[in-house]
């Protein structure tokens, strides 16, 4: 089984992070949409919530499993038998970060990281900005799934 897993904190789950899982399940026959869990990080959403977001997005779709983990990548890739890292590019610093990342990945694990362009139509969206806009009560609807209402 050609499994990949799509790690990130995912606060929250923009409409670029959803394109690029709707295009992984072509290319995989199960996408592991990961949250990572940092205790060192301040998060908008609680685990549950972006968890939720998640697998409401995805209620549909069999072949995308939604878990949460702490640690390594790489180390929750064996657990969950993933060969492939999942990850999208949104620009040139995108790609110089994942990049070595996704060296050192390999070289500790031989875990290849495959990379896909987001969508021209969503290549502007980053959590960060989405949460900015939530804190300033602008309309984010337009730039997350269905999945993700906030309580303003």
């Amino acid at each position: 089984m050609k499994r990949a897993l799509f790690p990130g904190s995912f606060d929250p789950i923009t409409l670029g992070h959803y394109d690029i899982i709707k295009r992984g399940v072509k290319l995989f026959d199960e996408v592991i949409v990961a949250i990572g869990v940092n205790s060192e990080k301040k998060y908008m959403f609680s685990l549950e919530d972006r968890k939720r977001f998640l697998e409401e997005a995805f209620k549909n779709e069999p072949k995308v499993k939604v878990v949460t983990y702490k640690g390594l990548t790489i180390d929750f890739c064996k657990e969950m038998e993933a060969k492939f890292i999942l990850r999208g590019l949104r620009n040139p610093a995108d790609f110089e970060f994942e990049k070595a990342i996704a060296h050192t990945n390999r070289k500790l694990s031989k875990i290849e990281t495959v990379f896909l362009l987001t969508a021209a139509r969503t290549s502007f969206i980053s959590s960060s900005i989405v949460r900015e806009v939530i804190r300033n009560n602008g309309d984010y609807t337009v730039l997350v799934p269905d999945s993700v209402r906030v309580k303003q």
